[in-house]
């Protein structure tokens, strides 16, 4: 009977080390109201991260001409299904962004009435914090996986990177109180951002004097 309370004890203690802190991933709560925009129609590179008058608490920038991400519906870019985000990471507060991480799962946007840029809501539970943590850093990452090659931040961060797909990032924020076994999962504020495509970058004009060199010293050997 000893060893089977102890065997207990430790499964216990092994659970609870292991639990995966949780948060309800929904960015229309008590805690503000934000907005998640495809492109802007005509600069598809333009990017903006804040909140306008129609966001709690209210903001200043402007997000007119701009359309909520399943505004077009369910499928196709920017549509409610086709659109994919995900929560990145790191336990404790004011954590810098390079140390964020994919941590929860990944979750759609709704469409109809609700397709103003709105989260469908999960209770996303964070891989990297642990259950009922004082404090975690949070950032809402977004991007257009209409293409279906692109299921997760990870691969789609590298295709964004490369200017194939638009996706953006909404900056980080501090959450109290991680749900767990203790603590309900808490509600996040946020900002309101849109998705982009990333210019490439051109050649530089050293590069292009060596791919310049190059050919031509093949160009004389060969002669």
């Amino acid at each position: 009977m000893k060893r089977l309370i102890l065997a207990a004890f430790a499964l216990t203690t092994a659970a609870s080390v292991f639990a995966q802190g949780t948060v309800a991933f929904y960015n229309r709560n008590t805690a503000g109201t934000s907005h998640i925009y495809a492109p802007l129609t005509g600069n598809l590179s333009l990017s903006q991260v804040g909140n306008g008058t129609a966001d709690i608490p209210a903001g200043t920038t402007s997000w007119a001409g701009f359309n909520g991400i399943g505004l077009n519906g369910l499928t196709g870019p920017y549509g409610g299904s086709t659109t994919l985000a995900q929560l990145l990471a790191a336990n404790g507060a004011n954590q810098p962004e390079s140390s964020l991480v994919p941590s929860g799962q990944t979750t759609t946007f709704r469409t109809g009435t609700a397709a103003q840029g709105f989260i469908a809501l999960i209770t996303d539970s964070l891989g990297n914090v642990p259950n009922d943590s004082a404090a975690a850093t949070l950032e809402v990452v977004a991007w257009d996986n209409s293409s279906g090659n692109y299921p997760t931040w990870t691969q789609a961060s590298v295709a964004w990177a490369a200017g194939l797909i638009a996706a953006g990032k909404g900056g980080a924020f501090t959450v109290n109180n991680i749900g767990g076994s203790v603590n309900t999962p808490p509600n996040m504020p946020g900002q309101s951002f849109n998705l982009y495509i990333q210019s490439i970058p051109e050649p530089s004009t050293f590069a292009l004097a060596g791919l310049g060199a190059a050919a031509l010293l093949i160009f004389r050997r060969r002669k």
